[in-house]
């Protein structure tokens, strides 16, 4: 039979104008104006890249204009906080580069932001972030303090100024456009209510149209999320994308489906055919995921996609195979020549490494199956959804 390989059909087109590619012909359904992407480069931080393209998109939604936020300021903050959690843990907390939306929420209203311009976070000899360093001599300060068990004005001193050596120190005051600033009163000018955005889930272990804490290990400020039926929590999304919203998404990019280089995350059915060679039988059974991708079917077009329950996508979550590994931002909907849906999603990892200017499309079927949480604006919510959830 005729082998396919997974970069021949996978194509997908960041803009979508009806662009036909190999397999796959794209056309916009709907699309949010966002900001250029950005790149995190060599660092952890998608959750901050995301939350922040999400905040800077709900700017430009709500009329005050586009703005390029810094990441760096937030992240800074975050290290901080997670520093401190995790000596009050004895050790045992997470200062990982990674994290939620929600530790974007809580830095934000500690310290407020200040413009890109005026902190890249870039203070070190590199063109692009890079925290690999920071982050090694930062778990090593944090540990011997707590083997001494003390955090001394010294440790605090010594940590603010390992951040200032690789980020750059904080400004107390800053220049834009004309006025001065603080982060805060910066903060305050932009007018952003943290208190209206929500996240919502979908899980069975949970009750449904209740909060609960989704047992990620990126969620060590313990946040909460409301958990709905996956059918609502996929027409939740829609519903935000389709009247003006965009969505900020977190969720798995670790499977074979999932191929940024091509544009696009796709969750195959993939089954032994009938026609297979007793001699293929053999050779199956040493193949990983993707071979047997190649090996299963002959396409012409978009491939076949598993039909996700929430028993199935329950399934992932507790077998380990569905995780939080990366936070994108959903600005729209397309479909393919087969009228399936898929979400146009702008990444962080820079405009270079595909041809879709660092965009994806990530099928419905790979969405319902692979997200953790999606936050959006409460407006973003119908008057029922509300309701059901006793938002206001």
């Amino acid at each position: 039979m005729k082998a396919f390989t997974l970069a021949a059909v996978c194509m997908a087109s960041a803009t979508l104008a009806a662009q036909s590619t190999e397999g796959y012909q794209f056309t916009t359904v709907v699309n949010q104006q966002v900001t250029p992407v950005k790149n995190q480069a060599a660092t952890g931080t998608c959750w901050c890249f995301a939350t922040t393209s999400f905040i800077e998109a709900e700017l430009l939604r709500q009329g005050k204009g586009e703005y390029d936020l810094s990441e760096m300021f937030i992240v800074r903050q975050k290290y901080m906080n997670q520093l401190d959690d995790n000596y009050l843990r004895r050790g045992k907390g997470n200062i990982g580069q990674g994290s939620i939306s929600p530790s974007w929420i809580t830095a934000f209203n500690q310290v407020g932001i200040v413009p890109e311009e005026v902190y890249s976070g870039i203070n070190y000899d590199s063109p692009t972030h890079n925290h690999k360093e920071l982050t090694v001599y930062m778990a090593a300060i944090a540990n011997e303090a707590i083997k001494l068990k003390q955090r001394s004005p010294e440790y605090t001193e010594l940590m603010n100024s390992l951040f200032d050596i690789y980020l750059g120190k904080v400004p107390e005051k800053f220049m834009y456009k004309g006025k001065e600033y603080t982060p805060k009163t910066f903060a305050a000018s932009l007018g952003i209510r943290t208190e209206d955005y929500v996240m919502l889930t979908s899980f069975t272990h949970k009750p449904y149209y209740q909060p609960f804490e989704v047992e990620v290990r990126d969620n060590w400020e313990h946040a909460q999320m409301y958990n709905l039926p996956l059918d609502e929590l996929m027409a939740a999304t829609d519903n935000a994308l389709q009247t003006g919203f965009t969505v900020c998404w977190d969720g798995d990019v670790s499977e074979k489906g999932f191929s940024f280089k091509n544009g696009v995350a796709i969750n195959p059915e993939v089954e032994k055919t009938e026609d297979l060679k007793d001699t293929d039988y053999a050779r199956w059974n040493k193949m990983d995921a993707k071979e047997r991708l190649e090996m299963a079917y002959q396409f012409e077009g978009p491939c076949p996609e598993v039909k996700v329950t929430p028993e199935i996508r329950q399934k992932g979550y507790e077998a380990f195979v569905t995780t939080d590994d990366h936070l994108m931002h959903l600005t729209g909907i397309a479909k393919d020549q087969n009228g399936t849906k898929y979400y146009i999603t702008k990444n962080s990892w820079g405009t270079s490494r595909n041809d879709f200017g660092g965009y994806l499309n990530m099928s419905e079927s790979y969405v319902r199956a692979k997200t953790i949480y999606v936050m959006i604006h409460k407006d973003a919510l119908t008057k029922d959804m509300k309701q059901k959830l006793g938002i206001r």
